[in-house]
Parts: C-alpha cells; sequence; structure tokens
C-alpha cells in the first residue's frame, strides 16, 4: 500500500515538476521571466526618426499659449483671453521651458539615439546607412537652428550627456558654425539614387533627391541669416547652395497631420471645435487690414469673415470673438500639414541673395515674384490671381515701398502666416515690417517685442552657474538682448 502510494505521489511529482524543467531549459535567468512582451527593448532608428519629426513639427506649430506664442509677437493673431502672451510675459507661463524640453528631449535625443543604433549595425547597406544618418543630420541641424536662433548660448558639446547634469553653454556662433559643418558633411553623404529611410520618413519616403533639396534649401537658409554679421561666409553658403534648392511647392518639407488624434495637427486640437472650446485667438488688424489694402487672395483661406468683411482685432487687446475674423477653417483642419520649410520661403531668401551680390542667377523682381506666387497658389490662389496681385503698384517689386529689406520683409511677413516661429526670425532679420508693442490704454509701458526668448527658469534652478556665465556672455538673459547675428 505505501509502494503503491509512494509511486502515485512520484508521478505527481513528476508531473508537476516536468513544464517547470522545459520552462527552464528556453531562459537563460529568471530575469528572462520579467520581460514586458507588449514594451519594446529596442526601438528601431526608423521609429526614433518619426517621432522626432512629429515632435519638431507639433512644437513649431502648435498655437498653445504655453509653448508657441510667436504668431502673436509677428501680430498675426490677436487675443480674446490672455493678455501676458501679446504683452511678451514669458515667465507667468512655462514657455521658455516647453520650447527647450521638446527640442532637446523629444527631437534632437531621438535623433541621437537612432544614429546610435544606426552606427552599431553592421549589415545595413552601407550606401542606405550614410542615406539615413544624412536624413538623421540635416534634421538634427535644423533643430539645433532652432535652439541657437532663439536662445542665443546653448548646451551643446556637453548636452545630452546622462552622466553630466550640467552642461556648460556653448558660444551661439561657435554652434551655429559647427553645424554648418555638419550640414556640409550630411549633404556630402547623400547619394540621390538609393532610399533612406522610407516608413519612418513621414516628409519625403525616402527620397533623397529631395532631401538633398531640402538640405541645401536649410544652408540657403542659415547662410542668409548670418548676412548681415559675415557677409563673406553667408555668400560662400548661399551661392553653394542656390543651384541646388526647392524649385517648386512640390518640394516643401512638409509633416503630414492626420485626420484623428494623436496625430492631428495641434492648431486642430486648439481651435477646432470637434477637440476644443477654446475661442483664444482672432486676426490682428496689423495684418488683416493691408491684406484687405491689398485684396489679398489668401484672406479666405487665412481668416473667417465678419458680415462678409475680414476685421482685425485690436493687438495687445482683449477682443470679443464673435466680432473678429476668426482663424481659417483651412489652418484649424486636423489633417493641416506641419510647414518647415516651403518654396515660397526660399525663393525669398534668392531674391535678397541677388540683391546682396551674393548670386548672379535670376533678378530679385522674379524670385520676388516666384516666392508670392507659390504662397497664393500654395493657400489655393490661382496663378492668374497671383499675376493680377503682383500688378498692384503696392506689391509690384518695381514700385512697392521702400528698399529691398521692407518689400521683402512685407510679403515674406504675410507669406510666412502660420508660421510664426519662422516669421519672427525673419522679422529680427529683416526689420520688416515695422511693428510696434501695444501702447495706450492697460497696456504696461516700456513693452518691447521679444528679440529672444529667455533662458527656461528651471537652468537657473538646475544649472544656475552655466545658466548665468550664458546669459553675462550674450549681454543679458533678456528679451530684449539681441543675437550674434540680429545686428540692426
Amino acid at each position: 500500500m505505501l509502494n503503491s502510494v509512494s509511486k502515485n505521489n512520484m508521478k505527481k511529482l513528476i508531473i508537476f515538476l516536468l513544464p517547470v524543467v522545459l520552462l527552464a531549459s528556453c531562459v537563460d535567468s529568471l530575469d528572462d521571466y520579467n520581460i514586458n512582451e507588449k514594451k519594446a527593448t529596442v526601438v528601431p532608428p526608423a521609429t526614433l526618426f518619426s517621432n522626432a519629426l512629429k515632435g519638431l513639427a507639433d512644437v513649431l506649430t502648435t498655437p498653445s499659449v504655453n509653448t508657441n506664442n510667436y504668431r502673436l509677437y509677428v501680430q498675426h493673431w490677436s487675443t480674446t483671453t490672455y493678455l501676458d502672451e501679446p504683452r511678451y510675459n514669458l515667465t507667468a507661463r512655462t514657455i521658455p521651458q516647453a520650447l527647450w524640453q521638446a527640442v532637446y528631449r523629444d527631437v534632437i535625443s531621438d535623433l541621437n539615439e537612432a544614429k546610435k543604433i544606426l552606427n552599431a549595425d553592421a549589415l545595413l547597406d552601407a550606401k542606405v546607412k550614410a542615406n539615413q544618418l544624412a536624413q538623421l543630420e540635416i534634421m538634427e541641424v535644423y533643430s539645433w537652428a532652432v535652439l541657437v536662433n532663439t536662445f542665443g548660448n546653448v548646451p551643446y558639446t556637453e548636452a545630452l550627456d546622462p552622466t553630466n547634469p550640467l552642461p556648460k553653454y556653448d558660444d551661439a556662433k561657435t554652434v551655429y558654425d559647427a553645424i554648418l559643418v555638419r550640414l556640409d558633411a550630411a549633404l556630402a553623404g547623400i547619394t540621390p539614387t538609393t532610399a533612406g529611410f522610407t516608413t519612418g520618413d513621414l516628409i519625403y519616403k525616402g527620397d533623397m533627391a529631395k532631401w538633398s533639396k531640402f538640405g541645401n534649401s536649410l544652408k540657403l537658409k542659415l547662410g542668409m541669416i548670418i548676412a548681415d554679421v559675415d557677409a563673406a561666409k553667408a555668400k560662400t553658403l548661399v551661392a553653394a547652395a542656390a543651384p541646388n534648392v526647392f524649385t517648386s511647392n512640390a518640394d516643401k518639407a512638409a509633416f503630414p497631420y492626420i485626420g484623428t488624434p494623436p496625430n492631428y495637427n495641434p492648431i486642430a486640437q486648439n481651435l477646432n471645435i470637434l477637440y476644443s472650446t477654446r475661442q483664444d485667438f482672432v486676426g490682428s488688424s496689423t495684418l488683416i487690414d493691408p491684406l484687405n489694402a491689398l485684396n489679398d487672395p489668401r484672406r479666405s483661406s487665412f481668416f473667417t469673415t465678419v458680415g462678409d468683411k475680414y476685421v482685425g482685432g485690436n493687438y495687445g487687446f482683449l477682443n470679443t470673438y464673435a466680432n473678429f475674423s476668426k482663424v481659417g477653417t483651412k489652418i484649424i483642419e486636423p489633417t493641416l500639414e506641419g510647414l518647415l520649410m516651403d518654396y515660397a520661403e526660399v525663393e525669398f531668401f534668392l531674391a535678397e541673395a541677388v540683391e546682396r551680390g551674393f548670386i548672379t542667377s535670376g533678378t530679385a523682381a522674379s524670385h520676388y515674384n516666384n516666392a508670392v506666387t507659390a504662397s497664393i497658389t500654395y493657400w489655393g490662389g490661382t496663378p492668374a490671381e497671383a499675376a493680377a496681385y503682383l500688378a498692384q503698384p503696392a506689391v509690384a517689386y518695381a514700385t512697392a515701398k521702400g528698399d529691398y529689406k521692407e518689400k521683402i520683409g512685407f510679403q515674406k511677413w504675410i507669406a510666412l502666416y502660420n508660421r510664426g516661429w519662422e516669421a519672427w526670425v525673419e522679422w529680427r532679420r529683416l526689420d520688416y515690417p515695422k511693428l510696434s508693442p501695444p501702447t495706450g490704454g492697460s497696456a504696461p509701458a516700456g513693452l518691447a517685442i521679444p528679440v529672444r526668448i529667455i533662458y527656461p527658469i528651471n537652468e537657473q534652478t538646475l544649472n544656475p552657474a552655466n545658466r548665468e556665465a550664458a546669459g553675462t556672455a550674450i549681454g543679458g538673459d533678456l528679451a530684449t538682448t539681441k543675437l550674434w547675428w540680429d545686428k540692426f
């Protein structure tokens, strides 16, 4: 009886232990039991690349008052609810921190991680790898340019090092020079007939010929930004880039938002009644009045009407939402693409480059006409409407008011509608149109439109010595401190 019981118990024990033995033979250690199969342990470079593209497009496109108030600084929009932003209060909200963190953490960090993984891949075709690294580098150069052209000196050589929580700030011009070298190297590494990232490339789907155009257009832009402070270097950059830049609206670098959250355009998230009840913004009279005077065909895309008229709100003061033109229905569409660079912008640069003697191809007037036409047709106008618009004495290059900076600056300011950060850069660089801060009424005395964004408050707390040194080096951590290239 005892033997029978023992045999039965032994059988049960074997049956119990066998699955354990089989499972144990499939793993190297008990740590393998803790793997979350629903959470990736390694993110592919293509995923990191697409996430970085979206992060950059989001921060430059969003109208959130916590992050991006550049449409207000260039006076394309006015407010109905808040006055801190159009009166340039940078500390009431975490505005500097939001852009700083988004570009460092959500963009450059992902691009760097993607490069590490790519460089470690010994099996990837060499030309494909070089193209993918070039795509990552072009976007990283773009991102560093956003940081240095917003803040001035920023952490660069010691940035993104988890072992160094107190990175020093590098001189902005030194950073600028370094990213220009990196951009040239990236362009030299492109093989146009070989694909780069494809599924992860949400801009050009791996078309490296278009990436080459984008990179050269970025080089043109970076060259023109320093034209007033280093004309010789600017000329060299511009002359090299100009033959290889965008040649039509089809070349634009645009992030393709889709119609469903969370990948819809952040303007829709904030302003479309399908997703938000907020009524924070109306068009500004600073922009709408000249659009009306010129019968600009882009008005219907830019703004809605009030009683069949386009009516702009008073900039820097509160406006009743129902009484003024709202942001246009095309702008608040969830699928509206997020522009990073377009053909109109490039043609304006070329017009200016001719005037400065940097290039001899074409005339300033022809490039200017191309730019205005590209902007109007991009927003749904016809070539005939563009031609009629350009025929007006106040628009035609030969008769429009002012010198080339004023002619180009004014029309570029219009064409960069809905691209507030870019419009702010160009307004600082060209000094046109002449914009004034709010005055009178409840507006505090002495307001000044920011020409840089102050460093994040977090930096004063977490990295105080380096942040203080950086502020001293640029002439003060103030919104009124001009950056090194902003000389006039």
